[in-house]
C-alpha cells in the first residue's frame, strides 16, 4: 500500500511539474537562461532586441507554430526560434548550429 501511494504521488508531482511546462508558466526559470551556448529565456528582455523568427513552422518537426498549443520560444545567438512544443527545444539544443543552419538556408529560400 505504501509503495502505491508513493508512486501515485510521484505520478501526480510529475504530471503537474509537465503541465506547468507545456503552459509556459515557469516564469524566468529557464534551462537555457544565461547559458553558455548563448541562449536566453525568450521571455526576457532580449525578444525585443533578437532577430523575429521568419518562419511559420517549427524547426525542428516541421510543424505549424501554434498548432499542438501555444509555441515555445528562446533567443539563440540573437535569434528568436520558436517552436511547436518543449520536446523541440531538447532537440534543438542538442545541435543548435544544424537547425540554425537549416533556417539560413529556409531563409534563402523564401527570398526567392
Amino acid at each position: 500500500m505504501k509503495k502505491a501511494l508513493i508512486i501515485i504521488t510521484t505520478l501526480a508531482l510529475g504530471a503537474g511539474v509537465m503541465a506547468l511546462i507545456r503552459a509556459g508558466d515557469m516564469g524566468n526559470m529557464s534551462c537555457c537562461a544565461g547559458s553558455p551556448t548563448g541562449q536566453t529565456n525568450a521571455t526576457d528582455g532580449a525578444k525585443a532586441a533578437a532577430k523575429p523568427y521568419p518562419l511559420k513552422y517549427c524547426l525542428v518537426s516541421g510543424d505549424k507554430i501554434g498548432e499542438m498549443g501555444k509555441p515555445t520560444s528562446l533567443i539563440y545567438k540573437g535569434q528568436e526560434i520558436k517552436f511547436c512544443c518543449p520536446d523541440c527545444v531538447k532537440d534543438f539544443n542538442k545541435e543548435p548550429d544544424k537547425f540554425i543552419k537549416k533556417l539560413a538556408e529556409e531563409e534563402k529560400k523564401a527570398k526567392k
